[in-house]
C-alpha cells in the first residue's frame, strides 16, 4: 500500500469537488456538486485555505482535509483550524485519515503556528476516537458557542 498527502491546487478541483460534496452530505447538506465545486474552487483560487489531498495506491482523491488560518491574540501567533476532514468510503480503515492529520500537523508546525484546532459533532464517535488516539486534547472547562447569521 502506498499513501501520500500533498497540497492541493486549483488543478485538483475535479478531484476535490465530489469529495467535498460527499463531506457536506455527511453533515446533512443536500447533494449539490455545483455548490461544492464553487465553494472549494473559490477557497483555492483566493488562497483562503490550505487543502491537503491524499493519494492511495497511486489514485488521487482518497480523502482531504481543509485548514483555515486564524490567530491567537493572547499568544500573538497564527492558529490553523482543521475545519474539514473526509475520507472516501473506499479508502477508509487504511490510514488515510491519520496521514491527513499528520500532514496537517506538519504543515502547521512548518508555518510556525501555535496550535491546530478542530471540532466535530458530539455523535461522531469514530472521529473522536481517532483524535483522542493520536493526541488531540479536548478543551476542558470551556463551552463553544456560535451565532447563526443566515438560514443556511
Amino acid at each position: 500500500m502506498s499513501l501520500s498527502v500533498r497540497r492541493a491546487t486549483l488543478d485538483d478541483l475535479d478531484l476535490l469537488a465530489p469529495l467535498f460534496d460527499h463531506y457536506r452530505y455527511f453533515y446533512t447538506q443536500r447533494d449539490d456538486e455545483s455548490v461544492s465545486r464553487a465553494f472549494i474552487g473559490e477557497r483555492l483560487s483566493r488562497g483562503d485555505s490550505v487543502v491537503l489531498l491524499a493519494t492511495l495506491d497511486g489514485v488521487d482523491g482518497a480523502g482531504f482535509t481543509q485548514l483555515y488560518p486564524t490567530f491567537s491574540s493572547v499568544r500573538a501567533a497564527r492558529v490553523w483550524v482543521l475545519n474539514d476532514l473526509f475520507v472516501d468510503p473506499t479508502a477508509r480503515r487504511r490510514g488515510v485519515a491519520q496521514a491527513l492529520l499528520d500532514a496537517a500537523t506538519g504543515f502547521a508546525r512548518a508555518d510556525g503556528a501555535a496550535r491546530l484546532e478542530l471540532e466535530t459533532d458530539h455523535d461522531n464517535l469514530t472521529a473522536q476516537a481517532l483524535y483522542d488516539g493520536v493526541g488531540w486534547q479536548r478543551y476542558d472547562g470551556t463551552q463553544r458557542y456560535h451565532l447563526p447569521l443566515s438560514a443556511a
